[in-house]
C-alpha cells in the first residue's frame, strides 16, 4: 500500500509519517489491513532527509498540478492525507497566494485522487476557522453553519465541501477532520494567528519569555498533536458505511485560556524542576481580531462516536511535548 502525505515536511506531516511507519499497515481498498510499502511526502522543503527506505521525499509546490499528480500516481492501493496549507496569518496578508495554495492545491490533490485507480481514501485536515460571523461563545458542532471570517477558514470550508461532493460522486472516499488548534508545536513561532497557543507553553518551558498577543482570559479550543495524529489515522480507518453524506468531523478539544496554560505549566515546572520564562502581555489588535472570529468551544461528540480519541488532560499534553521535544 502507498501513502501520500502533503505537507509531509511539516510538524504534523512528519509526525504522521513516523506513526504510520511504526504502525506498518492501513486499511486498503479491500477493506482489510494492508502493509504500508511506501510513503510519499510532498512539501516545499524538508528539514532533514528521510531515514527510512520506505519514505520518498518530493520537493514541490502543492499548487503545481503536475507535481501533485506525479506524487499521487496511479496505484490502486493508495491513501492520501492532505495536510499542506498556508497558515492563517499568512492567508490574511496574502489573499492570492492563499487561493493558489489552499484552494488550487486542494483541487489538485482531489483531482489526483479522482484519477488514481480504485477508490482512494482521502483524509483532509480542515480547521475550526471554518466557523465565524456569529456569537462565537456558543458551542460549535458539526451542524453549525460555517461562516468563516478569515481567508484561511474560507479555503478550509470550501475544501470540506469539495471532499463531500467528490465522495458523493464516487471519485474517492473522502473524510475531513476539523482540527482545533494543535499544541505544543516545537521550534520557533510561525505566521499562524494561533502561534501564541503553543508559544505560551513552549517558550516559558524553555526558560524564555512568551509575548502574548491576546487577552489572558481568551478561551480557545486546543488539543495535543499526538491526539491529532491518532485521529487522522482513526478517521481513515472508519468504514465508509459509518460516515454518511457529511464527511466533515470536528475533533474534541479542551477550552484553554492563557491563564489556564500558565497554571498548568507552573505545576509541570514545579514537578520537573524547570525554571519558567515569563508570559508577557504584548497585545496585538490584528491577532486578537482574527481570534475573536474563531470558536471558543467545539463539540466533537460526532467524531468520538466514530471511535476517534478524546484529548488527554492538558497537563499530560504538556508532558508529552516535554517527553518528545523538551527536557527528559
Amino acid at each position: 500500500m502507498k501513502i501520500v502525505i502533503t505537507g509531509g515536511g511539516g510538524f504534523l506531516g512528519s509526525q504522521l509519517a513516523q506513526k504510520l511507519l511504526t504502525r506498518g499497515e492501513l486499511t486498503g481498498p479491500s477493506g482489510s489491513p494492508e502493509p504500508i510499502e511506501s510513503i510519499v511526502l510532498l512539501d516545499a522543503f524538508f528539514h532533514q532527509p528521510a531515514s527510512d527506505p520506505r519514505v520518498r521525499q518530493v520537493v514541490g509546490d502543492i499548487s503545481d498540478r503536475d507535481t501533485v499528480f506525479s506524487a499521487v500516481g496511479q496505484e490502486a492501493a493508495t491513501a492520501i492525507f492532505h495536510l499542506a496549507s498556508m497558515v492563517s496569518g499568512e492567508c490574511e496578508l496574502r489573499f492570492d497566494d492563499a487561493l493558489r495554495v489552499n484552494l488550487d492545491g486542494g483541487r489538485h490533490v482531489f483531482e489526483a485522487a479522482r484519477a488514481a485507480a480504485g477508490l482512494p481514501r482521502v483524509v483532509f485536515a480542515s480547521s475550526i476557522a471554518c466557523f465565524g460571523g456569529m456569537d462565537m461563545k456558543q458551542t460549535m458542532t458539526d451542524t453549525t453553519k460555517q461562516l468563516p471570517q478569515t481567508t484561511y477558514g474560507m479555503t478550509k470550508a470550501i475544501c470540506e465541501m469539495l471532499v463531500n461532493d467528490h465522495t458523493r460522486k464516487g471519485h474517492f472516499d473522502g473524510r475531513s477532520a476539523r482540527l482545533p488548534t494543535v499544541i505544543v508545536r516545537p521550534g520557533k513561532p510561525n505566521a499562524a494567528a494561533s502561534s501564541w497557543a503553543s508559544g505560551m507553553f513552549r517558550e516559558p518551558l524553555s526558560g524564555v519569555a512568551c509575548e502574548l498577543p491576546i487577552h489572558r482570559d481568551q478561551s480557545h479550543p486546543m488539543t495535543g498533536y499526538r491526539t491529532v495524529i491518532d485521529s487522522l489515522i482513526a478517521l481513515h480507518e472508519v468504514p465508509a458505511a459509518r460516515l454518511g453524506s457529511d464527511r466533515g468531523y470536528g475533533l474534541p478539544a479542551h477550552r484553554v485560556t492563557p491563564l489556564l496554560a500558565e497554571s498548568v505549566i507552573k505545576q509541570v515546572a514545579a514537578r520537573r524542576g524547570i525554571t519558567l520564562g515569563p508570559i508577557v502581555d504584548a497585545f496585538d489588535a490584528r491577532i486578537q481580531g482574527i481570534v475573536d472570529n474563531w470558536p471558543t468551544n467545539v463539540d466533537g461528540a460526532r467524531a468520538v462516536a466514530l471511535g476517534l480519541p478524546q484529548p488527554p488532560a492538558l497537563e499530560e499534553i504538556v508532558e508529552q511535548y516535554l517527553e518528545d521535544f523538551g527536557q527528559k
